[in-house]
């Protein structure tokens, strides 16, 4: 596989350090993003931990781009309500168990405010959602509650009858995304990634896109670095990187139709705390190629002020009331590079 990418920062404790102090590890700006022949209809997105917080926000705050979501560890959109206490306790350990006729009766609230797309929007749309028996960081009712909140939009929006919602919590790892391969362990640790004999990235694909017409093998298109700051909100803080990543197939760079998975990292698994371990080794790249999909690859940072010492994605409000919403920073940064991306 080849690389385009400029330096990484020193090591995780000098990241740590130096992005808490400045906002981001120092290094020269990443490339432009290149432009692809966006398959609009193929956009789906995908995440770990807090990152599987943020897809089903993006999914529900961007429903008229995004066509489906995979959750990893992750619980149901409008969880947190804005406050970190319940994002520690009710989104994390279930205590208590999330509401969920609650949370679908606010996300109708919030599509007839105009705050996110008509709900009719996710109609066709596959939900996957994934959780580890061995999972300690995200209870199983949490998860149960974001397969059960896309059922609960299901049966009260008649336009829904379509959207598919797939849960599988029968298999035995820890809070991390299991591969295949690799010599990680099957252990809840940086970089989250471990050999669990589970290929989840596969699966995700497979249960985004439908079954792969071959089989996977090794990654050879090209990932790069790009520069993550053009495409902020006027007038608004995203607090995030300076750089993101691209895995571009080869097809795509030639100018096939593609699609593309937006994979958001867990905490603590950003590349300026883990390297390239999530954007190389989670097994997604060698599934793109498969599929004819780009993988983005959007990079937060750790910050004091806000308080986010562990680089995750904004699940609970640090970067405003808004954030869960199509106005939030975060969500608005992904819809500009989205369009950016079309060719």
């Amino acid at each position: 596989m080849s690389v385009l990418s400029p330096r990484r920062c020193a090591g995780p404790l000098a990241a740590l350090l130096t992005s808490l102090a400045l906002g981001a590890c120092a290094k020269e700006p990443g490339a432009a993003l290149p432009r692809i022949a966006l398959a609009g209809d193929r956009v789906m997105v995908a995440g770990l931990s807090s990152g599987a917080y943020m897809a089903t926000q993006a999914h529900l705050a961007l429903s008229d781009r995004i066509h489906g979501t995979a959750l990893v560890a992750g619980g149901p959109y409008g969880c947190a309500g804005g406050k970190l206490e319940t994002a520690l306790g009710t989104c994390m350990k279930g205590e208590p168990a999330p509401d969920v006729a609650a949370l679908v009766e606010r996300a109708a609230q919030r599509a007839s405010s105009g705050a996110i797309p008509d709900l009719a929007q996710l109609a066709g749309d596959r939900v996957f959602v994934l959780h580890g028996r061995r999972d300690a960081t995200v209870a199983e009712p949490v998860a149960r509650a974001a397969a059960a909140f896309y059922e609960g939009l299901r049966e009260a929006v008649p336009a829904l009858a379509s959207l598919s919602v797939s849960w599988d919590g029968d298999r035995d790892f820890p809070h991390l995304l299991p591969t295949a391969d690799g010599s990680a362990p099957c252990e809840s640790a940086a970089p989250y990634l471990g050999n669990c004999g589970y290929d989840a990235a596969g699966a995700i694909f497979a249960a985004l896109y439908g079954a792969p017409p071959r089989a996977a093998s090794t990654a050879d298109g090209t990932l790069i670095a790009f520069d993550q700051r053009p495409f902020a909100p006027a007038g608004k803080a995203t607090e995030l990187a300076g750089e993101g990543r691209l895995y571009l197939p080869k097809a795509c760079a030639e100018g096939a139709s593609c699609g593309v998975l937006i994979a958001l990292h867990g905490c603590q698994q950003n590349v300026e705390t883990v390297g390239e371990a999530f954007v190389r080794d989670a097994g997604f790249n060698r599934w793109a190629d498969v599929y004819g999909v780009a993988v983005l690859y959007p990079q937060t940072h750790a910050s004091l002020a806000p308080l986010n010492p562990k680089a995750c994605w904004d699940w609970w409000g640090y970067t405003g009331a808004d954030y869960d919403t199509r106005g939030g920073a975060q969500i608005g940064w992904l819809a500009n590079v989205l369009d950016a991306l079309k060719r």
